[in-house]
């Protein structure tokens, strides 16, 4: 694990018995958490329609993000490009490129980030077959230096060359982004089924675009404290939210439990624990281990933290301890 740069995803989320108020003020402090821990990046995700997450607006909380921080890299893991037109994600990037010069990073993704009913909501006159990959070269386009007879600009956001990186949990990102010449992070925090085949694919097919060199982001769950037995109550919260949403359910991040089994069978339990398998849980000393593999494993150039915890203090406990293991790497 040595160097090896360390970011953190965050999706605002908001706990029982909190608002979406709260979630969106812990989600700028930890954001000056991460940055005076060294995190790399402090990414935000797009999601609709989600009692349990605030990060809706993704560009707006990015501008508060950036706002409140110095030098941390500040964007989007990601932005579901489907629900949106490219010229306005362009200017929505390029006008926080202009204001952050240099700090702004632009994921994007193929999901809707909801269900259809609410997509549909998001981008009534979408229609027609997949146009992802022509939507992604033309919002790479309008981050260009401007060419002599454009019809349409993005201003702000020409000229402001805002890293654009695919995201994926599929082979289908892994192939757009080697084509395209574009970092790729892969969402093994929930989705982890294709990891290797991905990451595999990704570094074969690269050929030079955007960068000059394939860089391989992997997504890492990690659940920390000062004992085992915190730590693994503290990812029952995580647990019970996803075994919520997969139950039709979703709602706000439920307090954690002593005992997960009194709240989930073994065959949901099994479900769970299959799409949360890329995590590190633990003290220090274990958490170090378990990336350790990970990293050895998978030969990520760089991980992406993240993890839902209930308490706010405990979430930043467990950032600050995952932040020592790979300082200390």
């Amino acid at each position: 694990m040595t160097a090896i740069r360390y970011s953190l995803l965050d999706l605002s989320p908001i706990s029982e018995g909190g608002t979406a108020a709260e979630a969106l003020a812990n989600t700028v402090e930890l954001a000056r958490h991460a940055e005076d821990l060294g995190y790399n990046r402090f990414w935000l995700a797009e999601h609709h329609n989600m009692p349990g997450i605030a990060s809706a607006a993704t560009a707006v909380v990015i501008g508060q993000v950036a706002a409140a921080t110095r030098t941390i890299r500040v964007g989007a893991g990601g932005i579901m490009l489907p629900n949106h037109a490219p010229l306005m994600i362009a200017e929505q990037f390029g006008t926080l490129a202009t204001l952050f010069p240099g700090r702004i990073d632009l994921g994007l993704g193929r999901a809707p980030g909801s269900d259809q009913v609410t997509a549909m909501a998001l981008r009534r006159n979408f229609s027609g077959p997949d146009r992802f990959p022509d939507d992604v070269v033309e919002l790479i386009g309008f981050f260009q230096d401007p060419q002599a007879g454009q019809a349409v600009r993005a201003i702000p956001g020409e000229g402001t060359q805002v890293p654009v990186w695919m995201l994926g949990s599929s082979l289908y990102g892994a192939q757009l982004a080697a084509h395209l010449g574009l970092p790729y992070a892969f969402a093994s925090h929930f989705a982890p089924d294709a990891l290797e085949d991905a990451a595999a694919i990704y570094r074969r097919n690269f050929r030079p675009g955007l960068t000059e060199a394939p860089h391989f982001m992997l997504a890492l769950n990690v659940w920390a404290a000062d004992t085992e037995e915190e730590a693994v109550r503290l990812r029952t919260s995580q647990q019970q939210g996803f075994l919520n949403l997969r139950r039709g359910r979703p709602g706000p991040l439920p307090k954690p439990v002593d005992d997960i089994r009194e709240v989930a069978s073994t065959p949901e339990l099994a479900m769970v624990d299959r799409a949360l398998a890329v995590s590190a849980t633990g003290t220090p000393g274990q958490v170090a281990d378990q990336i350790a593999g990970w990293v050895d494993r998978l030969r990520p150039d760089e991980l992406i933290l993240t993890g839902m915890i209930h308490d706010p203090q405990a979430r930043r406990h467990s950032f600050r301890l995952a932040a020592d293991v790979l300082r200390a790497a």
